[in-house]
């Protein structure tokens, strides 16, 4: 006679076993990019992703070589009413003013103690560096880690009364975990301070340390007291944007990307270097269309100028992102709509 438990025992491991192999298969037939429309920029990105991962298609790409690459400021995250980085600067400019006299009557300082936007915006890029200079540097990588995730934790946005790491795209976080899950390796590559970015890039889009490149500052070993440390500089290293963006993805990663994806002209060289390598390329624009759900601008913003990208885009046939179209919800602590429409 049969023992009736051991026939349990086996059912059960057989129905266990069963479960576990189907697992990777339910995974891998689980719709992608839940937050976005059934449009061209989700069936775009998914064709190119099939086609470079099938190994029986003429534009396979092996894993090593699967190099996917994403501004941050208005691609992954917004960046209105002020890039949320310059925003915590400008907050240190004002707590840290009486220490410094001489910013009471030095651009930009001055427009920013006086709340001059209009001359802080003809600062320009200049102006920003100049602030992050400021700001940025003068202590230790641990100490500026800290002092950034400290800020992030405290700070909320205008509008929305959340944290900033909460203003993130979701449809783009879920992009970012589809590429990895068809072993793509992403990285940040933006005009940001990389030490800001990386204090919080693991946590909120999975991107480790290693893989965020930003604009640097020059970096100095020091012993204090037997402690070894890094001190930030203030003087710049690099500036990550425009021309700088493929040059830093040139000397930090060593590969031509696959697919770069931008808001902004300040990412028009990126995409650029990226469409000219040889195989299939993936190049994509967020354009910010959606004034009710974020904000709508392009080529008049002083902020995310999207203007000559835009063109050569629609020229030569990049993916243009609508994002009042395309996108189900833009931030995680939305409900998605069934269908939305602009």
């Amino acid at each position: 006679m049969t023992n009736p438990i051991s026939l349990r025992y086996r059912y059960g491991l057989t129905l266990l076993l069963t479960l576990a192999l189907s697992l990777p298969v339910l995974a891998q037939t689980r719709e992608p990019l839940p937050s976005w429309n059934d449009g061209p920029a989700k069936k775009n990105i998914v064709e190119f992703v099939q086609a470079v991962t099938d190994q029986s298609s003429k534009d396979f790409v092996k894993p090593a070589d699967r190099i996917a690459v994403f501004d941050n400021d208005g691609t992954l995250w917004s960046e209105q009413p002020m890039y949320f980085e310059l925003l915590f600067a400008l907050e240190e400019v004002k707590r840290t003013a009486p220490q410094h006299p001489e910013w009471k009557t030095t651009q930009p300082f001055k427009a920013v103690l006086e709340n001059d936007q209009k001359a802080l915006g003809e600062s320009g890029m200049d102006g920003i560096l100049k602030i992050f200079g400021a700001t940025h540097t003068g202590m230790t990588t641990e100490a500026f880690d800290d002092y950034a995730k400290t800020w992030l934790t405290q700070a909320r946005h205008p509008r929305t009364g959340k944290p900033y790491t909460e203003m993130i795209f979701q449809p783009m976080r879920e992009m970012l975990d589809y590429l990895r899950s068809q072993n793509f390796k992403t990285y940040i590559v933006s005009g940001g301070d990389t030490a800001f970015m990386r204090a919080f890039a693991e946590q909120v889009y999975g991107i480790p340390p290693e893989q965020v490149i930003g604009t640097t500052f020059v970096t100095a070993y020091q012993l204090k007291d037997g402690q070894p440390s890094i001190l930030r500089t203030a003087k710049l290293a690099h500036n990550d944007d425009g021309p700088g963006k493929p040059e830093s993805i040139d000397a930090v990663i060593g590969r031509r990307p696959i697919l770069a994806f931008g808001n902004s002209d300040g990412d028009l060289q990126m995409l650029q270097w990226t469409a000219a390598g040889p195989g299939k390329r993936f190049m994509g624009l967020v354009h910010h269309t959606d004034a009710k759900r974020e904000w709508a601008y392009d080529r008049q913003s002083k902020i995310g100028r999207l203007d000559k990208a835009l063109d050569e885009a629609k020229t030569r046939g990049w993916t243009i992102v609508d994002m009042a179209a395309e996108w189900r919800r833009i931030y995680p602590f939305e409900a998605a709509t069934p269908e939305h429409v602009q």
